[in-house]
C-alpha cells in the first residue's frame, strides 16, 4: 500500500508548481497564513511548515510584517579564497548593491581572539549587507584596529567600494590570509536579516588579515546562503624547474 505523502509536501508541490508555471510570479505576495491555511484545509502549523520548505529552497521569502512573497531568481556567488573577493557573472541589470554600516565599537569577546588584541581596544565594524533588486543577498562584519580605519566614512553609506578603498590606503601590505570555511545553520538574526528559512544552512567564513609584522589588520565574517553561494580555492604547487648538467 503506497503511503500518502505529508500534508506540508502537498502544499509546497502546489505553490511551487504555481511559481514554475507563473500563476504566481516573483515578487507578488501569497495569500495570508490564515487564508492558504483555509484553502488547504490544514493548521496554520502544517501551512508554515509548507511554507518553511519552500523557503529552504529559495522560492518564497517572508517580510516581518509584510507576509510571504515569490522570491525573485537570486545569482549565485563565488567567494574565492585567497582573494578575498566575491565572483559574480556580469549583469548590469541584477548587480548586487552592498549598504554599509559603520560603528566604531571596543573589542571583546571573539573580537579579542580573532585581531589578536587585548579587551576593550578600539576597533571599526562595517556591516556590509548586500542586495540584488529589493532582495538581500549576503552579509560581512569587517572589523578592523581604529587607527586604520579611515575617519571620513560616514556611517551610513551605499557605496563598498569607496569605503574598500579607503581601507586600503591605511592598512599596510598584507603577508598573510587564513580562511575558515564551515556549513552551519544561520543565526535567529541572520536567518531574519537576509529572509531565509532557518533550515537553510549557510557559508560561514572567518577571514584574518596580517601584515608582515605578524598584526591582524583586518578579520572578517562573510555568511553566504548555501542556495545562492560556492566556494572556490585553488592551491599552486611550485615545479622544480631545475634540470642536472652532465
Amino acid at each position: 500500500m503506497q503511503s500518502v505523502p505529508p500534508r506540508r509536501h502537498v502544499i509546497a508541490d502546489d505553490i511551487r508548481n504555481k511559481i514554475s508555471t507563473g500563476q504566481l510570479k516573483a515578487g507578488e505576495c501569497l495569500p495570508s497564513e490564515a487564508q492558504l491555511a483555509s484553502r488547504y484545509v490544514v493548521s496554520t502549523a502544517t501551512l508554515r511548515s509548507a511554507l518553511s520548505v519552500l523557503q529552504s529552497e529559495g522560492l518564497v521569502e517572508k517580510i516581518h510584517g509584510k507576509g510571504n512573497f515569490v522570491r525573485y531568481p537570486l545569482r549565485r556567488v563565488t567567494y574565492v579564497g585567497g582573494a578575498c573577493t566575491l565572483r559574480t557573472e556580469p549583469s548590469p541589470e541584477s548587480a548586487l548593491r552592498v549598504s554599509v554600516h559603520t560603528t566604531n565599537l571596543q573589542a571583546h569577546g571573539q573580537l579579542t581572539d580573532l585581531l589578536g588584541v587585548s579587551v576593550s581596544s578600539p576597533l571599526t565594524e562595517f556591516f556590509c549587507l548586500s542586495h540584488e533588486g529589493k532582495s538581500p543577498h549576503s552579509l560581512a562584519r569587517i572589523y578592523v584596529p581604529r587607527d586604520l580605519s579611515p575617519t571620513e566614512v560616514p556611517a551610513e553609506s551605499h557605496c563598498y567600494e569607496g569605503v574598500e578603498a579607503k581601507l586600503a590606503e591605511l592598512r599596510p601590505p598584507l603577508a598573510e590570509v587564513r580562511e575558515r570555511v564551515s556549513a552551519r545553520p544561520p543565526t535567529p538574526e541572520e536567518a531574519a536579516t537576509l529572509r531565509i528559512s532557518s533550515s537553510l544552512a549557510v557559508l560561514a567564513i572567518t577571514r584574518v588579515a596580517s601584515d608582515s609584522r605578524g598584526r591582524v589588520v583586518e578579520a572578517a565574517l562573510l555568511v553566504l546562503p548555501t542556495d545562492r553561494a560556492d566556494a572556490f580555492f585553488t592551491t599552486h604547487h611550485m615545479t622544480d624547474e631545475r634540470t642536472s648538467e652532465g
